[in-house]
This record gives C-alpha cells, structure tokens and sequence, in this order.
C-alpha cells in the first residue's frame, strides 16, 4: 500500500485524508486540475497543465478557482486535524505551477463552524436536478453573503430587475460555445463517461437533458446517452448569485476560489444545493456585460444557481495519492 509523506506532525493517515477533502472541490468538467507535493514544513498546491481545458477556459481562470476552491477544502482539513494553516498564494519563489504554499502557524482548535463546513466536504456537489420551489430563506441569503465576505470577496444576489438580461446573456454564450468545434470536442471528452471512472461527469451525475422550455441554460452532460423524463420542469425562480472580486488578477481568482468553496459548503451546511452556470463568465464578450452590469466595479468570478434540491449523485472522485507529485512511498 502506498504510505503518504507526514507534515506538520501529521501521521501519514491525516495527510491522505486532508489530500483526500482537498480533492473534493468543484471543478470545470469536474476536470480536478489540481496537484500538491508534500514535505515536512510545507505543502505545495500546483496547477495541472494536463487537466486544463483550453477551449473552455483558455486563459486558465477557471482552473485557478478551482484549484482555490480545493485550497480551501484544504485549509479546513489542516484546521480539524489541529494545524493552523498559512497560506502565500503565488509564491515568488515558486516554480511556474505553484499557486499556493501552506505552512503550519501552530496548533489551533477550529472554530465550530468550520468543523461543520469541513463535515459538509463530502456531501457537497454539483446539484443538476430542478429545484424544489421552496425559496431561500432570508437568513440563508445573509450568510451566504457573509461567507464570502470571510474570504475578501463578495456577493451580488441577482434581483429581478437583472434576470431577464442576465438570461439573454448565459443563452447567448451557450449558443457561441456550442457553435464552436473546439468546444464541442472538449465538452465530449469529459461527459457522459461511465460511472466506473475517477474524472469527468458520468450519466449518473449529469441532470435531465436540456430542453428548449429551460428559462436558464444548463450544460447537457448526458452525450446523448439519455432522453429527458416526461414532466420533468426547472424551476422558475432560481435564487442567482454572483460571486465578485474587487480586482481581476490570479491572486483575485484563487482568493474567489476559496469563497467559492466557503460559500458552497455554507449552503450545503444549511440544507441547502448549488449548481455552476459558468458559460456567460468564460466567454469574454459576455463576461464584460455581465461585469457592466454590475456597475463596472466589480470583477465577476462565479455564476450560482441556489436552492432546495433533491437526492442526486456526486461526480467521482481521483485517488489521494493521484494527485501527490513526487507519489507516495510504496510499502
């Protein structure tokens, strides 16, 4: 069996289990773009070159919030197994992959409700089910606004008088994509897979197929392999959110990231569902108008759809010891 290198005082148990919630975060494609290399004093998280998706995300921002959103995860597992974790984004002295070394800061008892949010790691997913028409409670709404402020970010709640804009803007990104051979192929080669692998979105975890009656455009991640259940609906009035940075730079990005993260592990604390609606922000053109809609002073970084949800299946998950650069020692 393969042994994994202690840190920070950690067993080798600890440290597959905080890689392990670490590689629990939500992703493009469910692409899982992230590595990290453990030494005694250090953890290093990486970006991996191989896992990004060129025609989706050629400049890179998507994979760094998801490799912020797995920060994140990780920053919570070091703090239930007692470690205060500190965190240099973009270290100067990285090699052009670092995006993040973490350190020990000492010990530290976590904080009540970062124990529920870490607990909430292996239940969050990507919900691609219809809601249920239950509207998010006022309470709900106000601290998933302060879930991002923790993180230095910030969240728009769409109002009505925003929808009908915003819509026309996520159909006409999907409508480029689509029209794109690139994109196309990129989308195939992640989706639709069977549920024996570790990467992508299999059928199980896909949602129904899009269907033109759809107010809000959601990806079709069933390749064809499923028709759309009779009477299935979307719901009418999803609660939108708009997670927004004040700049627009890497560091912004893997900072969104992890609020991304707090902010989905705070609604699934809650009882609560998320999806991604991320075409509208990778397409430049329309990630501008998205940006002059909100004012010009803000940088938006992620699209979410909120709400009650149903049971539905989580995408797989890689091995722990996938994701070590230099593997772990073998027994």
């Amino acid at each position: 069996m393969p042994t994994f290198p202690a840190a920070f005082g950690l067993t080798s148990c600890q440290i597959e289990q905080v890689i392990r919630l670490a590689g629990m975060a939500p992703s493009l494609h469910n692409s899982q773009p992230w590595r990290f290399r453990i030494m005694p004093h250090l953890i290093e998280l990486h970006a991996d070159p191989k896992r990004r998706l060129p025609a989706a995300d050629p400049e890179d921002r998507e994979l760094r919030l998801a490799c912020g959103a797995a920060l994140f995860n990780l920053r919570l597992a070091l703090a239930q197994a007692g470690v205060h974790p500190l965190v240099t984004l973009l270290p100067p002295l990285g090699s052009a992959t670092a995006l993040a070394e973490i350190r020990s800061g000492g010990h530290e008892h976590p904080r009540p409700g970062d124990v529920q949010l870490c607990e909430a790691i292996p239940r969050r997913h990507s919900h691609r089910q219809p809601f249920q028409n239950t509207p998010v409670s006022t309470e709900d709404r106000h601290e998933l606004v302060r879930a991002v402020q923790e993180e230095h970010t910030w969240l728009h709640v769409v109002p009505p008088g925003q929808l009908g804009t915003l819509e026309g803007l996520v159909h006409r990104a999907h409508r480029v994509q689509m029209a794109d051979e690139r994109f196309r192929a990129e989308l195939a080669a992640w989706v639709g897979r069977g549920d024996d692998g570790s990467e992508g979105v299999p059928l199980s975890a896909a949602g129904p197929k899009p269907g033109l009656q759809d107010q809000w455009v959601n990806r079709d991640f069933t390749a064809g392999q499923a028709e759309r259940a009779p009477g299935t609906k979307f719901e009418s009035h999803p609660l939108l959110a708009l997670l927004c940075s004040r700049t627009d730079d890497q560091e912004a990005e893997l900072q969104s990231g992890q609020a991304l993260q707090r902010l989905w592990l705070t609604a699934t604390a809650r009882g609560l569902a998320a999806s991604v609606i991320s075409q509208v922000l990778e397409l430049p053109e329309t990630r501008q108008e998205v940006h002059d809609l909100l004012g010009g002073h803000a940088a938006p970084q992620a699209l979410l759809r909120i709400g009650h949800g149903t049971t539905t299946a989580a995408a797989p998950r890689r091995e722990p010891a996938d994701l070590l650069i230099d593997g772990p020692a073998q027994d």
